[in-house]
């Protein structure tokens, strides 16, 4: 069959606004779904945030947006949770809902009888210390109060924020709570710092019990600490009928224990008359802490709704913020190397204390001048080293030294000392010497002292000792010009310590290889380690003999006196060895000895005694003044002091303004070696043989 166009064209247009009509009624009924939907999400959220006016009914899964009254140090976190006091010392918060609800049911049988209610809320408490579980300040409770004067007037502390110490005790506050205490208060005869009790118009008890919870599947109880820093859920029923309170608490997340903590008669039907106020109040005393509430629901004539746990608001970290993996990697590995380095600082510390320690008493104090820091020297002679050695021997090691403050050089002479006796007279002859002053004496500098080492600091003479030029060939010779000078030197020096200085030193060690000389070439006298000092006019100590075998005076075997002709004897051994170029006491390769002084002596009696001299001196020397030193050597090394000349004359002498007397050979009626080696002398003389250390 066919339609004609123009029908087609009216069923055309029929059908669309058919179409037209159904979509509409399809968008309407969209926009009603969803008007119906954005109600029930906010009659839910007015349910879970805000109380209902139904009979007193109300929860909240966390506070943001709350209707509640706060005062005091209490907030609200922009999370949800409720603060009631935030840390601060000596101050309460209070939270509560803002309308007093009826506690009285005008159309009971008994009208005067409080209702029945119930509640439940999660709280945690933040003590000042996380390490220290067992010390908080005081803790929060749960309240129904008949009038908010009562808390207004309330104190911190001891008292809650509940009461003060007027109201404490008084009927007439009209107050019921439940604390949860976490500090021991003997005022109120509180069981403990971690209970949890019943409180009726004061802060004393009714009835209280460790913080804890009996487990359900073996009735076991089970202590929680209140200031643990984590979230516990406690709930707290009043039957009205039975007048009965039970109280039960649980770690959150854990179903309610079917054992209360608490269950004892009390009548509240006095207490919170016709409406009354529920909330929460905290305090803090001397230690600060932070009290939360996280969730709150409450029911009047019924079960309290309950909470929803995975809604409530997160607490603040109870520690410090988890460590990064990396951190956590480094940082042992840098506390490792912290301690490790930490102990190679005090190893170096110690070992540094150790390597400069000095020996120091209190008599020095008085030498202080005269006193070197021994970490000077050690730097002065770059730590003792070997290249800075200058010569070793009996008496010890010399190095050579450049002190930085002034830049100096010196010779520093390391001697093993072990024994206090006499040191103390030893040092003070020492600072004495170091007070001499003359242009053939070794300027003694100073001293240092450590545990059995003394270190004696002198002026540093470039060429040496004389004793080097005289046997060591490849120094080159000395002429006898130099050669004289340097005993008029050595014999000037001794002049002044003998009579020119203000007391008398003996040097008991005079001997070419303690003579030294600047780099001018002079003869300086060094050494004074022997080196003894007594008033001019007084009698020489007796002494132990030391000193060098061919230096020694034949008298010294018998009196163990050092004088000043012990001096010049070896002063005329030291003669004999400068002009003749040969030591004192020579051995054969048969091992018999040869003393100088006899063998010059023998050549005196040949009537030539100018053999005897160095015939290794370059460019020869003046016969005359050969003579005069020869025979001024052997006056020296006469066997019996008074025969010996003393210094002052040697120097006349020298100088020619004295003429040395008429000796022959037979003026020396026996020989130094009969002498040296006599039995009388080898029994008395107590003797150190040794080589002193040169310092050149």
């Amino acid at each position: 069959m066919l339609i004609p166009p123009e029908q087609k064209l009216n069923y055309a247009v029929s059908n669309s606004e058919f179409q037209l009509d159904v979509g509409a009624m399809l968008l309407q009924t969209f926009h009603l779904a969803a008007l119906l939907l954005l109600l029930l999400v906010a009659a839910g959220r007015c349910a879970d945030a805000a109380a209902g006016g139904d009979g007193g009914r109300f929860v909240y899964n966390g506070f943001k947006g709350a209707n509640l009254t706060l005062d005091g140090v209490a907030a609200v976190t922009p999370n949800g949770l409720l603060m009631l006091t935030n840390g601060s010392i000596q101050l309460k918060g209070h939270a509560f809902h803002p309308s007093p609800l009826p506690f009285r049911n005008p159309g009971a049988p008994n009208a005067t009888a409080a209702r029945s209610f119930s509640t439940t809320f999660v709280f945690a408490i933040f003590g000042q210390f996380e390490q220290y579980t067992d010390l908080s300040s005081h803790g929060l409770a749960f309240f129904v109060a008949a009038d908010r004067a009562v808390l207004s007037t309330a104190l911190p502390g001891q008292f809650l924020g509940l009461l003060n110490a007027t109201s404490n005790g008084d009927r007439s506050a009209h107050i019921f709570a439940v604390e949860l205490d976490t500090l021991f208060n003997a005022d109120f005869n509180d069981m403990n710092s971690n209970h949890v009790g019943v409180d009726i118009d004061s802060l004393e008890s009714r009835v209280a019990a460790d913080a804890g919870y009996y487990d359900d599947a073996t009735g076991q109880f089970r202590n929680l600490s209140l200031i643990s820093r984590k979230a516990m859920q406690v709930w707290v029923d009043y039957d009205g009928a039975a007048t009965q309170i039970k109280v039960g608490m649980a770690p959150i997340g854990l179903a309610r224990p079917k054992t209360p903590l608490l269950q004892t008669t009390v009548d509240l039907s006095d207490v919170v008359l016709d409406t009354a106020y529920v909330g929460f109040t905290s305090a803090t005393g001397i230690i600060f802490s932070r009290h939360f509430v996280l969730g709150w629901s409450f029911a009047l004539d019924g079960p309290a709704p309950a909470l929803n746990i995975s809604a409530l608001p997160a607490l603040p970290p109870a520690g410090p913020k988890p460590r990064s993996k990396v951190l956590k990697i480094l940082l042992p590995i840098a506390s490792a190397t912290l301690v490790f380095a930490v102990g190679v600082a005090i190893f170096a510390l110690v070992r540094r204390r150790i390597k400069y320690a000095e020996l120091r008493e209190d008599w020095e104090t008085e030498f202080g001048p005269h006193r070197f820091s021994y970490k000077d020297l050690f730097h002065a002679t770059k730590g003792f080293s070997d290249k800075q050695l200058l010569g070793a021997g009996g008496f010890g090691s010399v190095y050579k030294g450049v002190l930085r403050k002034p830049n100096t050089e010196v010779a520093v002479k390391k001697v093993s000392h072990e024994s206090k006796q006499g040191m103390k007279e030893f040092i003070a002859e020492v600072a004495s010497m170091g007070r001499l002053r003359h242009r053939n004496l070794v300027q003694l500098l100073g001293y240092c002292r450590r545990k059995g080492e003394l270190l004696l600091v002198y002026d540093y003479m470039p060429n040496g000792s004389l004793d080097k030029y005289l046997y060591d060939r490849s120094n080159g010779g000395l002429d006898w010009r130099q050669r004289l000078r340097i005993i008029r030197g050595v014999a000037s020096g001794l002049l002044y310590l003998h009579e020119d200085w203000e007391r008398v030193v003996i040097h008991r060690d005079v001997k070419a290889s303690n003579v030294l000389l600047d780099a001018e070439m002079n003869g300086r006298l060094g050494d004074f380690g022997l080196a003894r000092l007594y008033d001019h006019g007084s009698d020489a100590h007796t002494t132990h003999v030391v000193g060098t075998m061919g230096y020694l005076a034949p008298e010294l075997g018998h009196t163990g006196k050092a004088t000043p002709a012990t001096d010049v004897f070896a002063f005329g051994a030291f003669l004999l060895e400068v002009t003749c170029g040969r030591r004192p006491i020579e051995q054969d390769e048969h091992g018999n000895h040869t003393m100088l002084v006899d063998w010059v002596s023998e050549r005196w009696r040949r009537g030539s005694i100018i053999d005897a001299a160095d015939t290794m001196t370059p460019d020869g020397f003046n016969p005359d003044e050969v003579s005069l030193v020869l025979k001024l050597g052997m006056l020296c090394s006469h066997q019996l002091p008074n025969a010996r000349p003393t210094m002052r004359q040697v120097m006349q002498y020298l100088d020619g303004d004295k003429v040395l007397p008429d000796l022959s050979p037979e003026h020396f009626g026996f020989t130094v070696m009969e002498t040296m080696y006599s039995r009388e002398f080898n029994k008395n003389m107590t003797m150190s043989c040794v080589s002193s250390t040169s310092m050149g």
